[in-house]
């Protein structure tokens, strides 16, 4: 009988020992949340694992336990190959020794000489016997792991693991659940098949795990939550789950510069009524004059902007790294905000979505960005209406 997703994902990782895991570029609490625990999970079952992430953890972050043993790359897992021509001289004897802080390597030739010539350099191959990728619907999502070295992704065995309803399903295997709140609330079953102990699961992963899935449900008041998310995440709280200290840092600690920042974005507020919408923006000049970071805008869409009423949804857009990103939130559960973001190349979920335009600036876009989404609302009123009228 053929395996289940799930039992092809812990097959996998109790069968490799040197493991790579990933997760999605501004990591949030669900991304961040799932790979610390699944990286300490692999752990302490005694693999070798290698956590990255294209982004550093957004400070409201630095309580997770481990959250500074995400690496930003993975280039130093890579073999260094130093070649030689040996076409015209052959090699005789090869030795190395230290010297200082400088490894020689001390070549003899069977006759004549060797030269600079004849020396090259480049990179090898990486030693991973398998790549986790945790909470991104695409390859792309994962950043600069994934541009610099996309061969990887071929010549090792990939596991994809997701709840987005929009995943490309690029895994060798794949297991996307998108009845699932979050990523965390998969791998807490994952977790706890590879260890076959239901004791397994200790206070730091449960509180990681947990983070994942009060995060993604807004601390349980999106309509996205669940009767088995609040099951599950009853079952973390009874394995130790800090649950005060996630709600405590994530939700009621915020830096003067954090509630400077979400003035800012509540001066710029802009109302589109007859589209059904709200929405601000958060330029580069507005993070360096309060001194916060682009991480801090994160509460903006969720804590302020959705408790909009008499509207479908709200838009934050956000210059990050030479880049606009736009977050929409709906408040209306019959509004589909992935449908928007897909307008722009993104993607999401119903309640929540979000796109990227690379290499442009606020200024360049914002007419265009909110003129089209405008226009998608005209469309499909005249859709609905013309429906109405028809039956």
């Amino acid at each position: 009988m053929e395996l289940s997703p799930k039992q092809q994902v812990v097959e996998v990782l109790k069968s490799k020992q040197k493991i790579l895991i990933l997760t999605h570029k501004n990591p949030d609490g669900d991304a961040l949340g799932s790979i610390l625990a699944l990286s300490a999970s692999l752990r302490k079952l005694g693999k070798e694992v290698l956590a990255v992430c294209n982004d550093p953890a957004p400070a409201v972050y630095n309580f997770l336990p481990e959250v500074q043993s995400v690496s930003q790359n993975f280039a130093g897992h890579r073999d260094f190959v130093v070649s030689l021509d040996v076409s015209k001289v052959r090699a005789d004897k090869i030795m190395y020794k230290l010297n200082g802080t400088k490894l020689d390597i001390i070549i003899t030739p069977q006759g004549g000489q060797f030269g600079h010539a004849d020396l090259s350099t480049c990179e090898g191959c990486f030693h991973f016997e398998a790549i986790v990728v945790l909470d991104s619907p695409d390859l792309e999502r994962l950043g600069s792991p994934y541009e610099k070295n996309p061969e990887i992704f071929f010549d090792v065995p990939v596991v994809n693991i997701d709840h987005h309803p929009g995943n490309d399903q690029f895994g060798k295997i794949n297991l996307v659940d998108i009845t699932a709140t979050s990523t965390a609330e998969i791998l807490v079953s994952v977790i706890e098949a590879l260890s076959g102990d239901s004791k397994f699961i200790n206070e730091d992963i449960a509180t990681n795990l947990l983070t994942g899935i009060i995060t993604d449900t807004n601390s349980f008041q999106n309509t996205n939550t669940t009767p088995k998310s609040l099951t599950v995440a009853a079952q973390l709280v009874a394995f130790g789950g800090r649950q005060q200290d996630i709600i405590k840092n994530i939700y009621k600690t915020k830096p003067l510069s954090t509630l400077r920042l979400w003035g800012r974005a509540l001066s710029n507020l802009r109302e589109e009524q007859s589209c059904g919408f709200v929405w601000t923006k958060l330029k580069v000049s507005d993070f360096t004059e309060i001194g916060a970071s682009v991480t801090e805008s994160s509460g903006v869409i969720d804590e302020l902007l959705k408790t909009a009423a008499g509207v479908d949804f709200a838009l934050l857009l956000t210059e990050k790294n030479n880049d606009v990103h736009g977050s929409l939130r709906s408040t209306n559960r019959t509004k589909d905000v992935a449908a928007i973001a897909k307008l722009f190349g993104g993607g999401g979920h119903t309640m929540a979505a979000a796109f990227q335009i690379k290499d442009k600036k606020l200024t360049e876009v914002e007419t265009e960005i909110i003129s089209k989404i405008k226009n998608f609302q005209i469309s499909l009123k005249k859709v609905t209406d013309n429906t109405e009228t028809s039956s």
